[in-house]
C-alpha cells in the first residue's frame, strides 16, 4: 500500500554523547573512492589524500558527498577522498580536533562548544541553509502548542539534539524537565506509535518519514498525514544552522591545506548540484554504500535535505554563510545552555568557500538552484 505526499518541506518551512573512535582506519564505515571516479584524477600531478567524516551513517543526509566521490568530481579536483561514516561511537567534531580527518560535517552549535573546549575547528561552509526540527503527537490528543507540554511526557533525544527545543519552550515559558515528564528518545519514532510519550522530535527529512511509512492498524492503510498534529520549530523562529563542512584552523594554515579545503569543496557543492537534479540516481548511490534504509524513505529524504538547501534564502551560493543565520544559532546554543559565550571571528570563515565557488565559475554547475522543484514521493510501508 502506498501513499503519494507532496514534500513536508513545501508546507512547512523549510547520539546520545559518544565516544570517540581511536583511529579511524579501524572503522568498518569507512568508505574509499569508488573505481569509477579514479580515472578523473589522470591530469593532475599528484593526488591529495583526505577524509571527510559524517554526522551519521550512509543515508541521503549525506548524498552530496557520496556522488561527488562517484561522479568523479573529487578525482577532478585531484583529491582521493576517504569518507568515514558517524554513528553511535563517532563524534565528528572531536575525529575532526584529534587529527584523524581533514573535514567533519556537523552542527554549528555542537561545533562551536568543541571550539569552546580549545579546539580549533572552523565552519568553512554552511551547507544546509534551513532547520528540520519538528514535534509531533498524535492528532487526537490536541497537542498544538509548546504550551500543551506541561504535564505530559515528551520525547527527547539528548545529547544536544534536543538544543533547539530547548530554546523554544524556555522562550514559549515552558520549563524543560520541570513542566512536563522527559523521555529519553530513541533515532526513530516507536515512543509515540506504541504511546509511551505523548510527543516525540522528530526531522522533516526522517523521522516524519518514517510515521507515514507505518501501517494504522486500524485502517489496513499508512498513516495519513491528518493523523498528526506537527509543531515546526523553525516557523516559530527558532533555527538553527545544521550541517556545515568544518577544518581545523592550523591544518588550513599549513602548506597548501587551504588550497586542497577549497578543491574539496568545489567537488562537493558539484556532488549536491548533481543531487539536487539527479536524486533518484543519488540514492541509488546511497542505497550503494549500504544503507539501513530503504530506497523510498531514501527518496523522500533526499527530497527534503534538497529542500534545507536549495535554494539559499539570499539568494547566495550553496555553502555561503549567513551572518544573521549565524547568529541566530548562537544565539540559542548560548540561551539553551551549550555555549558559555560568542564565538570568536575564527570560528567560521568565507575565504575558502569563496575560492571553491571561484574554481567553479565559467562551468555548468548551478551553484543557486533557483530552479529547484521538489519531487512527488510515494512513500511505502517500511519505506522499502
Amino acid at each position: 500500500m502506498t501513499m503519494k505526499r507532496n514534500t513536508f518541506s513545501r508546507i512547512l518551512a523549510a547520539g546520545a554523547s559518544a565516544l570517540m573512535l581511536a583511529s579511524l582506519t579501524a572503522c568498518s564505515g569507512m568508505s574509499e573512492p569508488s573505481a569509477d571516479a579514479a580515472g578523473g584524477s589522470d591530469h593532475c600531478e599528484s593526488v591529495d589524500n583526505v577524509t571527510v567524516v559524517l554526522q551519521w551513517v550512509a543515508q541521503a543526509q549525506f548524498a552530496g558527498y557520496f556522488a561527488a566521490d562517484d561522479e568523479g568530481y573529487y578525482a577532478e579536483q585531484c583529491l582521493n577522498v576517504t569518507i568515514q561514516e558517524g554513528g553511535t561511537n563517532v563524534v565528528p567534531q572531536q575525529v575532526l580536533a584529534s587529527g584523524n580527518a581533514e573535514f567533519a560535517v556537523s552542527h554549528v552549535v555542537k561545533s562551536m562548544a568543541t571550539r569552546e573546549e580549545s579546539a580549533d575547528i572552523v565552519n568553512i561552509s554552511q551547507i544546509f541553509q534551513r532547520g528540520a526540527y519538528l514535534e509531533v503527537s498524535w492528532a487526537e490528543d490536541g497537542i498544538e502548542t509548546l504550551q500543551d507540554f506541561n504535564g505530559l511526557k515528551v520525547g527527547s533525544w539528548g545529547a544536544g539534539n534536543d538544543l533547539t527545543l530547548r530554546s523554544a519552550l524556555e522562550a514559549e515559558g515552558v520549563a524543560f524537565g520541570e513542566d512536563f515528564e522527559v523521555v529519553q528518545q530513541p533515532f526513530d519514532m516507536s515512543l509515540l506509535l506504541n504511546h509511551e510519550a505523548d510527543v516525540v522530535q522528530a526531522k522533516t527529512y526522517n523521522e516524519y518519514a518514517q510515521l507515514l511509512e507505518t501501517m494504522n492498524p486500524e485502517t489496513g492503510e499508512l498513516y495519513q498525514p491528518e493523523d498528526f498534529n506537527v509543531i515546526n520549530l523553525q516557523e516559530l523562529g527558532y533555527q538553527t544552522l545544521e550541517d556545515g563542512i568544518y577544518a581545523r584552523g592550523d591544518w588550513l594554515g599549513d602548506g597548501n591545506n587551504a588550497d586542497i579545503a577549497a578543491r574539496f569543496l568545489a567537488a562537493t557543492y558539484q556532488g549536491w548540484s548533481f543531487c539536487r537534479d539527479n536524486a533518484e540516481t543519488c540514492v541509488d548511490q546511497v542505497v550503494a554504500r549500504g544503507s539501513a534504509l530503504g530506497a523510498t524513505h531514501q527518496l523522500w529524504m533526499m527530497n527534503e535535505i534538497n529542500n534545507l538547501i536549495w535554494p539559499n534564502p539570499t539568494g547566495a551560493p550553496i555553502g555561503t554563510m549567513d551572518q544573521a543565520a549565524w547568529d541566530q544559532t548562537i544565539e540559542i546554543g548560548m540561551n539553551g545552555g551549550v555555549l558559555s559565550q560568542v564565538p570568536d571571528e575564527g570560528a567560521w570563515r568565507q575565504d575558502i568557500h569563496e575560492s571553491a565557488v571561484a574554481l567553479l565559475d565559467g562551468g555548468d554547475t548551478d551553484l543557486i538552484g533557483d530552479g529547484f522543484t521538489p519531487l512527488e514521493v510515494e512513500l511505502t510501508e517500511g519505506g522499502k
